[in-house]
């Protein structure tokens, strides 16, 4: 008789559970890596390859058991989805056994990659099943997930160190002190902080440490130098550690936020290696560390003071999010003239910024311009002669002259009947040249991001300083508005707007809390309470009953102020109560007329005609957007949808109007 003994597993740990302080909080720090050496180089660009095969491997094994799971339907029904799940191996455990299988198959991958880095590699991969496989809060299931391409794939995750065992990191470490950096390159404090291009890398400590029992030899975990990512390779790299000098950011106001981040090293958590497009480096990337801090972020001095001053402020608000501007109303939450008076803003492009818009979308259609023209002039046998070129050698011929070769034809590309192309395009041959202006191109997409994240941001905290950080906003659907305007939405990101001003509310001790626009209708009533129905195009809000004269947005802005909610995080709780904007009227007079017509808060994002465009052109039945022609109405409000807050259906007295475009 044979007996198997059975696998045996660690049991559970005694030792209380570790937990995040500050409620969890964690602030991630952006630290360039200067790569310079070539051998670095190569090293890295084979550490993301053998990531990359592993998470792709990872990704196709999961979609053959999403695609089994949802094709046992019957097994489901008689033995629960668990148990389908548990035998086809769906979730995180089994995700990383088949993470370290193909790890161990492929002998390669382990010359340069970890069980560690395959594991979290594997985690990545689950969180985008388990959204598919379970809905969330509203009931939302994602799609199908998807293989990834390879030039998406730019960040590899660091396993968390241990904050319960000293001197265990088990990935990616961040290593020295900010001392040591300073002393290094500073010339011992005598000179102010220089960092060359090129970056000596530091050396492992060596020699002999004393401890209570003796000695020990010395790790990186004492080295008190500049700064440095670490990685310890693959349980087979023969070439040591891989050592990564680190930039330390410097310039104007930047010296109090590295102290804050990095004088501390208790507070490190986690190290990610990045890599982003950056055409003027060897091999095209420029790498990162992403290092997570233990705590909140950053905030100047500045910035906490008008945070702490918005706290005080004892105002209700509500905004109003259109396609071109943002408008906001406050008033006193007493309601009494004597506490301070109604204040207005309106956010909308200035006259720079329409300019600046306009001359970032000139390059982005030159540099289009000149990768299409790469392209063909790369793959000529794909596309075929325009009308002028076929001219032109027709004319040659029958003058008897030589043929003239054509280096780029601006002809369609060759394609079957049906108008599919006969090569597809992911077979072209792309020049270096294409490869470096597609580089630049999504470096400038990402550096006009990352603008409109920090106007954004300083957008919102104007509008907290100047109304205070209890907000109310319509619950709008976002992707109704790009379904109707298209890619007009990315010159004022309403979106982007209001999820910065949600953020900065609750820095300030607020909330910016959302209100069903089916329950309220803001856009259609006065602030007396009676209905004044306005269709899209009307931007001006007219009472015939107590002869109220505004705009249409800060009329809604205000109306947003008085809006209540049964509970706050459900917006389909919201009501608007009519007796309070009534008495706010009747208190304020020709000051609050006033507030609902001009702006009165300065900001430097309203210029002159400020509201004026607050629509599209209105032409037919055409809508301005990257699609065709629309043939249906645009409700004034937000149809509803599955995801959104709202009860379907008509409401009293409050049906939608409609408005032929």
């Amino acid at each position: 008789m044979q007996y198997t003994q059975a696998r045996k597993f660690r049991g559970k740990n005694k030792a209380p559970k570790w937990t995040r302080p500050d409620d969890g909080m964690v602030s991630v720090m952006v630290l360039p890596l200067a790569v310079t050496d070539p051998a670095d180089l190569a090293r890295l660009a084979k550490l993301f390859g053998a990531m990359w095969s592993v998470k792709r491997a990872v990704q196709r094994d999961a979609r053959a058991r999403v695609d089994a799971y949802w094709a046992a339907s019957r097994e489901r029904g008689e033995q629960g989805a668990k148990a389908v799940r548990q035998r086809l191996g769906l979730s995180r455990e089994g995700l990383e056994r088949c993470a370290y299988k193909h790890l161990e198959a492929a002998g390669h991958l382990k010359h340069h990659a970890s069980k560690a880095l395959a594991m979290h590699m594997a985690d990545e991969v689950w969180n985008g099943v388990q959204r598919h496989l379970f809905p969330d809060s509203t009931g939302k299931r994602f799609g199908r997930p998807k293989v990834g391409r390879w030039h998406n794939f730019t960040r590899i995750p660091g396993r968390a160190r241990s904050h319960t065992t000293t001197n265990k990191w088990e990935t990616f470490r961040l290593v020295g002190t900010l001392h040591g950096h300073a002393m290094a390159y500073t010339g011992g404090g005598r000179r102010d902080l220089m960092q060359p291009r090129r970056m000596w890398t530091p050396a492992k400590p060596d020699g002999k440490i004393p401890t209570g029992r003796g000695t020990r030899k010395a790790t990186w975990w004492d080295h008190t130098g500049p700064l440095a990512m670490v990685f310890a390779g693959g349980p087979d790299g023969e070439r040591g550690d891989l050592v990564l000098p680190v930039r330390v950011p410097q310039g104007p106001g930047q010296e109090d936020r590295v102290r804050h981040f990095l004088a501390a090293g208790a507070r490190w958590h986690k190290a990610d290696l990045v890599r982003r497009r950056k055409a003027g480096v060897p091999g095209g990337w420029a790498y990162e560390a992403h290092l997570m801090v233990l705590g909140p972020g950053y905030a100047s001095p500045a910035v906490r003071q008008m945070r702490q001053q918005a706290a005080g402020l004892d105002r209700i608000g509500g905004v109003d999010g259109n396609v071109s501007n943002l408008s906001v109303v406050s008033f006193p939450a007493s309601l009494d003239p004597a506490d301070g008076a109604p204040a207005s803003s309106e956010i909308v492009l200035t006259d720079q910024g329409r300019a600046r818009l306009e001359r970032e979308a000139k390059k982005r259609r030159g540099r289009a311009r000149a990768l299409e023209r790469s392209r063909r002039a790369t793959n000529t046998a794909q596309y075929g002669l325009s009308k002028r070129q076929a001219a032109r050698a027709e004319r040659r011929a029958t003058q008897g002259l030589k043929p003239k070769k054509v280096t780029v034809p601006g002809g369609a590309r060759d394609a079957r009947p049906d108008g599919v192309p006969k090569q597809a395009f992911r077979q072209d041959r792309l020049s270096c040249g294409y490869r470096e202006l597609r580089t630049r191109q999504a470096e400038a997409a990402a550096g006009a991001a990352e603008y409109r994240r920090h106007r954004a941001r300083a957008v919102a905290r104007q509008i907290v300083a100047a109304h205070g950080p209890r907000l109310t906003v319509e619950d709008c659907d976002i992707r109704t508005w790009y379904r109707l305007w298209g890619k007009r939405l990315s010159q004022t990101t309403p979106g982007m707007l209001i999820s910065a001003l949600e953020i900065e509310c609750k820095a300030a001790g607020g909330r910016l809390v959302r209100a069903s626009t089916w329950s309220t209708a803001l856009s259609q009533h006065c602030l007396c309470g009676e209905r004044v129905s306005k269709a899209l195009r009307d931007r001006e809000h007219q009472c015939t009953v107590c002869g109220l004269t505004g705009k249409r947005d800060l009329v809604s802005a205000a109306l947003a102020a008085f809006v209540v909610l049964a509970d706050p995080d459900d917006p389909r709780t919201a009501r608007l109560d009519s007796a309070r904007p009534r008495h706010a009227q009747i208190m304020y007079g020709e000051g609050l007329e006033e507030a609902l017509r001009e702006s009165t808060t300065p900001c430097q994002n309203t210029p002159r005609g400020a509201g004026r465009v607050a629509v599209p052109a209105q032409r037919e039945t055409s809508a301005h957007r990257t699609a065709e022609r629309r043939d249906r109405a645009t409700p004034d409000e937000p149809r509803h949808m599955r995801d959104h807050a709202g009860a379907p259906g008509t409401r009293t007295a409050c049906s939608p109007q409609l408005t032929l475009w």
